[in-house]
């Protein structure tokens, strides 16, 4: 079984609403300081197989196919 960690995140120059208003938010909490927040997604996967290389080829193509809107995200895999 091979586990894996796929991070899914706005490409640069892709306006992020949500990420705005959590920088708005933790400034009125009292968080000074903080800029540029940017949010994402944050998928946790454990994988069937002890195969690394197919593990990832697998990670890919879920990626590709559904966890990301690849006009508009970029995404990581990290396995563990």
């Amino acid at each position: 079984m091979i586990k894996a960690r796929v991070t899914v995140t706005l490409k640069n120059g892709v306006l992020d609403p949500q990420g705005k208003a959590i920088e708005g938010a933790l400034g009125a909490l009292g968080f000074d300081g903080v800029g540029h927040v940017r949010q994402g997604k944050v998928f946790d996967l454990e994988l069937q197989t002890a195969d690394k290389v197919k593990a990832e080829a697998e990670l890919k193509d879920m990626c590709e196919k559904l966890l990301a809107n690849t006009v508009i995200e970029n995404y990581t895999i990290a396995l563990a």
